[in-house]
């Protein structure tokens, strides 16, 4: 069996056309979904970057391995105390070990694990390649080791091959010998001068009138030459550059994702090889007020592609939507499935491959997701009298002014405009109550009798968040937001 995993960053499903984008940034994922099965609704238990590939990678919740935050105690592993082995719960447990245990041999091409300090996440692979440039590579870099790992190794039998494309990440570093592939067309039709306009009098991070931050220039000591970045939102010019900017690095990691499956092709072995393509995370693209970055537990930033071709079990479903509730673990331990091994009693996935193959999947009923980075929150995504819905319930807002509760309609609202939570106190109701089982059952069988996102409240708050405020008050109330800064330095007491 030879399965590759493509994972690119930020990546939303909604940005691609096999998904139903209307520009033309996916073609060749797009021809993968044709020739297997699109997933619509599979979430990162826990994001951004760091917590979400531990999860994926362990087959596990934040709430169990410990790893919620950027920084902090809650960015590494919770310690495992006496009861360790000579071997590491991950080095025993994770997805990349499974696969050995089933013979595979296991590669990874990204720069992941040194940019966030994650050494954990390379626990059982086999052989790993580090492109050098701690995420700001360019997906033809990542391409040539992947390709050139192909060449040695295609035909070779049981392999199971992890390429990390970091393209539609922040600053938008595609090539500009790409050109603009998207000039004149159209943007979302919910993103609006109206919504523009009410963002950039808005607050936080990575807002409408800080795009890469705190502030509206490059960060200091940071050398800057990304044409396509825009740092300031004040007119629907700069928010076309964004989305162009995004679009394009998608588009240019799409490429890629076709020399390497023609590379395949020509060793004669793509149509007997899986293919998964999914993201560690989506993209808040201004839902929330948060453009181009990853801050909170909501629909855009926890919703991730995940489209699957596996020879012998999808092609009778060859281009079909999968509509049940996922979370991205499942999706981990359901390849475990299907490719005959065993789930580890410790994951916190559940194999669906058996529902899957028989083209009846049920999924979740709901699902409980985590933001410790940026926010702290916990979102509830659960459907009730046929809507489609979130709850978001906030800790700690990332100086966005967010409320405690917010409510939404993804069915009538994808894009969280229009929170309902003030109107519709049974469905809070229901979620918190969603929440509360979650989580009574989380305690019940962790290792360490407390929450992580707690730990990081106590721990001073998400890494992205600490030390800024006083800072950014002051830039606030140089910007005409004084009231905003009164609020915030209300509620965090300063």
């Amino acid at each position: 069996m030879r399965i590759l995993y493509i994972d690119i960053d930020c990546l939303r499903p909604d940005h691609l056309g096999c998904y139903g984008y209307p520009r033309a940034t996916s073609p060749n994922i797009d021809k993968v979904a044709r020739r297997g099965l699109r997933f619509d609704n599979v979430y990162a238990s826990d994001v951004p970057c760091l917590p979400s590939r531990t999860a994926f990678f362990s087959g596990r919740f934040g709430f169990h391995t410990g790893v919620v935050n950027h920084g902090g105690t809650q960015a590494d592993p919770f310690v495992e105390g006496p009861s360790r082995g000579f071997n590491s719960m991950f080095g025993r447990t994770s997805l990349p070990r499974c696969l050995r245990d089933e013979g595979l041999y296991t590669a990874t091409v990204s720069s992941f694990a040194e940019r966030h300090g994650a050494y954990h996440f390379l626990a059982g692979f086999s052989e790993m390649q580090n492109p050098g440039k701690r995420g700001l590579e360019t997906a033809d870099e990542v391409a040539a080791l992947a390709k050139g790992w192909l060449d040695r190794n295609a035909t070779r039998d049981d392999w199971f091959l992890h390429v990390h494309f970091w393209d539609p990440h922040t600053p938008y570093r595609t090539p500009a010998a790409e050109g603009e592939p998207f000039v004149g067309q159209a943007l979302p039709g919910w993103l609006t001068e109206q919504v523009r306009q009410r963002h950039f009098a808005g607050c936080g991070p990575h807002s409408a009138r800080e795009v890469i931050g705190y502030d509206d220039r490059p960060p200091p000591g940071l050398a800057w030459d990304y044409p396509r970045q825009p740092l300031c939102l004040d007119s629907m010019t700069e928010v076309r550059r964004l989305v162009d900017g995004y679009d394009t690095g998608v588009l240019y990691a799409d490429r890629m994702v076709g020399e390497i499956l023609d590379r395949l092709a020509a060793a004669g072995v793509l149509a007997d090889t899986v293919i998964a393509i999914s993201a560690d995370h989506g993209e808040n693209l201004g839902e929330l007020n948060v453009y181009g970055d990853h801050q909170t537990a909501d629909q855009a930033t926890t919703r991730v592609p995940f489209v699957l071709c596996f020879p012998g079990v999808t092609e009778r479903l060859a281009g079909q939507a999968v509509p049940a509730l996922y979370y991205q673990v499942d999706l981990a331990a359901t390849l475990v499935g299907l490719a005959g091994g065993r789930v580890p009693d410790n994951w916190d996935g559940v194999d669906f491959s058996t529902e899957i193959a028989a083209g009846k999947p049920q999924g979740r009923s709901s699902l409980v997701l985590s933001q410790g980075a940026w926010t702290c929150q916990r979102g509830v995504r659960f459907r009730e009298q046929g809507r489609e819905l979130l709850y978001l319930r906030t800790y700690h807002d990332a100086f966005h002014g967010y409320p405690d509760c917010l409510l939404f309609d993804l069915g009538a609202d994808p894009h969280e405009q229009m929170d309902l939570a003030p109107g519709e106190p049974t469905l809070c109701k229901r979620a918190e109550d969603i929440l509360a089982t979650w989580r009574t059952q989380m305690l019940a069988t962790a290792t360490h009798p407390a929450d992580p996102l707690e730990l990081v409240l106590a721990d001073g708050g998400p890494k992205h968040t600490r030390g800024e405020l006083p800072a950014y008050l002051e830039r606030l109330r140089g910007t005409d937001r004084g009231m905003l800064a009164d609020a915030l330095a209300a509620r965090y007491l300063l």
